[in-house]
């Protein structure tokens, strides 16, 4: 008999040996997980399993189509099953157990049956058979008691997370796409719950948590475990979706399994196909999938942002379309309760694209500056690298709220985590680090400490916005008109573009032209074209001009200012530099403390499509979070000697060698 949630687990765990051979590791998970799953259905459903054959055959011999309701109540749960077997009897009789199996699980409630369906279990079945190995499988399952009686819920559904724990860690190249290790899963409901740990422990408290790409629901898991925890008079309510169907269906069997309410689990995409359209969540955490592209749906997105603005999801901006990460926190921010409804906490994992992707003109800086301007963000904690299974690269946790502490009003807490990790024993994938709870532990304390050191900055959010200047510098040219440069108005289309006789006709005019003199002002030398031209009777469009100004003229800071018909300067466009103000400063102030006094000549441009057209100041308004800025640490330039020493040093032992070589 096995008795505890340790020997529960191991045992099943165990059952994946009889699959060596025929399963890769990786796939283990595709039997016992379902398996898991149906023995716990079939022991939950044995106590009233008579009752239930009993209605069933009364509402079939009065024509009744819609049986779920009576059914459900005669079995005293959400679950119940229309067949005679058990797995007990399905044991009975080895030949026929492939379809008898596959019959058992058809004669479920239409929810449980989608479970399975997504679990594309009937695969695993013929698989298994045809492998000789059902039977074998079934048998042991049969062995072990996980009546809820022996195994209450809540044990249970340890015991069903732990398999999917170890599951995703076997399989590792592909966790990291539907599954976040569990300690990054700690920090994160840390730091949406600290704050609130006061209201959790009130009696009979409610809350509700949601994640939009849920995954195997780890996420929803651990928070119920912490308020569990905190409060065990407390009733939390866990919603998510998931696009991948096996894992929708390991999220969802785990909520039936611990007697909660899978409906509150929707398969689907979570921009297209909303599953909970007009609910607004307490708390909300997702770890969405790293730069991954939207470009499916692109359409429906883009209509959404056009047609309802921020009536809808994505009013503030859409970003690239291969990186949807954006979109996801949007989605969230739009499931916002108000303040005045206790307003809601948000923690969701991104790469570094999101801090700083995109300029002023961009979707990025526009989501941004939406959510800085409307003072959602609380904090950004910078992790380790090598943290996750699929990917090195490091990533950073967000935390928003729209009902800030005082403390937090108009700043933004920036975290440096990444050196605080322990190295694991052995890699799984690209996870080579973890956090130990010690640090679980620092980074919340300094996350609710909210002062500033070496580890924290508390940075205003007004810092993070810029204006974005474009300064220009006339463009000086010289001309001569070389036989080089006058050949290679061949690369010209404005002048290839003319018939042969007239290009012959242009070159024999500019020949005419004394090669040797260098005009240093454009005026001057396009009359001396002008002239040449009459004298040998050719006649071209502006366009011809254009080419020979490009063909014959380079750049010369020596020479005169080009400028227009009205006597303007024109500017280069080698030269342009776009320049960054920070928000509060006159970008004229600026321009004259800061850039003028060191570029000769150059003006701000002041051309309408350089004005914000949100409040008609001069710059576009952008924002971007250069996290590692704040934590930068000047280090001194080495000492020239000890630098000439070093180098004198590598000079001696490179003849010696040298030598040596020719002994």
């Amino acid at each position: 008999m096995v008795d505890n949630f340790n020997e529960k687990a191991d045992f099943i765990w165990s059952i994946a040996d009889l699959l060596r051979g025929d399963y890769k590791q990786s796939e283990y998970q595709k039997v016992v997980l379902p398996l898991t799953v149906l023995r716990r259905l079939d022991c939950v459903t044995a106590r009233n399993k008579n009752e239930v054959l009993e209605r069933h055959e009364q509402l079939q011999g009065q024509g009744i189509k819609n049986v779920a309701p009576s059914l459900k109540k005669a079995a005293d749960a959400e679950v119940y099953n229309t067949s005679e077997y058990t797995f007990e009897t399905l044991c009975n009789d080895p030949d026929n157990i492939a379809e008898n199996l596959q019959y058992y699980i058809n004669q479920y409630d239409a929810e449980t049956t989608e479970i399975f369906e997504k679990f594309d279990f009937d695969h695993q079945i013929q698989r298994l058979d045809d492998a000789d190995l059902l039977y074998k499988v079934v048998r042991q399952f049969a062995e072990i008691d996980l009546h809820p009686d022996e195994v209450p819920n809540e044990e249970m559904g340890y015991i069903y997370e732990e398999l999917i724990r170890k599951f995703n860690e076997l399989s590792n190249e592909t966790a990291g796409e539907h599954f976040t290790p569990r300690e990054v899963i700690e920090l994160m409901v840390n730091l949406i719950f600290q704050e609130d740990d006061e209201a959790l422990s009130e009696q009979g408290a409610v809350r509700t948590v949601y994640d939009p790409a849920c995954g195997t629901g780890g996420m929803l898991s651990v928070a119920e475990e912490y308020v569990r925890q905190l409060n065990t008079d407390a009733n939390v309510h866990a919603f998510g979706q998931e696009l991948n169907p096996e894992s929708y269906a390991v999220c969802n069997s785990d909520m039936l399994i611990k007697g909660q309410e899978p409906d509150n689990i929707v398969y689907g995409n979570s921009f297209t196909e909303d599953g909970f359209n007009s609910q607004q969540f307490d708390y909300m955490l997702s770890n969405p999938p790293f730069g991954v592209s939207w470009k499916k749906v692109k359409e429906g997105i883009e209509r959404e942002h056009e047609e309802r603005g921020y009536a809808g999801r994505f009013g503030a901006g859409t970003p690239r379309t291969n990186d949807g990460a954006f979109l996801f926190l949007q989605h969230m921010i739009s499931k916002m309760k108000s303040p005045e409804e206790g307003g809601s906490r948000i923690a969701i994992v991104f790469n570094g694209s999101p801090l700083f992707n995109g300029g002023p003109n961009s979707g990025e800086s526009a989501i941004r500056r939406w959510i800085l301007e409307n003072d959602w963000l609380e904090a950004i904690v910078g992790l380790p690298e090598n943290l996750f299974y699929n990917t090195g690269i490091r990533t950073y946790i967000w935390v928003l709220s729209n009902d800030k502490s005082e403390k937090r009003e108009d700043v933004v807490q920036l975290i440096d985590a990444q050196d605080l990790y322990a190295e694991m024993d052995e890699s799984l994938g690209e996870k080579r680090h973890e956090l130990a709870q010690e640090h679980i532990d620092e980074i919340s304390r300094i996350f609710g400490d909210l002062e500033a050191n070496g580890r924290s900055k508390v940075v205003p959010t007004e810092e993070f916005g810029y204006r974005r200047i474009v300064i220009d510098r006339p463009l000086r040219m010289s001309f001569q008109a070389t036989e080089k440069r006058i050949e290679s108005l061949d690369d010209e289309r404005a002048f290839t573009n003319r018939d042969e006789e007239t290009q012959d006709a242009v070159k024999k005019a500019l020949y005419t032209l004394d090669s040797e003199k260098q005009w240093m002002d454009r005026d001057a030398f396009m009359d001396e074209v002008e002239l040449a031209f009459n004298m040998n009777g050719v006649d071209v469009r502006n366009s011809v001009y254009n080419a020979i100004e490009r063909a014959l003229g380079e750049q010369n800071d020596d020479a005169e200012i080009c400028r227009d018909g009205n006597g303007n300067p024109e500017h280069d466009s080698d030269l342009r530099e776009r320049e960054r103000v920070p928000l509060g400063t006159d970008p004229r102030e600026y321009f004259e403390e800061e850039v003028e006094p060191y570029l000769e000549n150059a003006w701000i441009n002041e051309s309408s499509k350089y004005c914000d057209d949100q409040d008609g100041e001069l710059g576009v308004v952008g924002y971007e979070i250069n996290f590692d800025r704040y934590f930068h640490e000047y280090e001194d330039p080495r000492d020239l000697d000890e630098i000439n020493s070093e180098i004198r040093e590598q000079r001696s032992r490179i003849t010696e060698i040298l030598e040596e070589l020719e002994i």
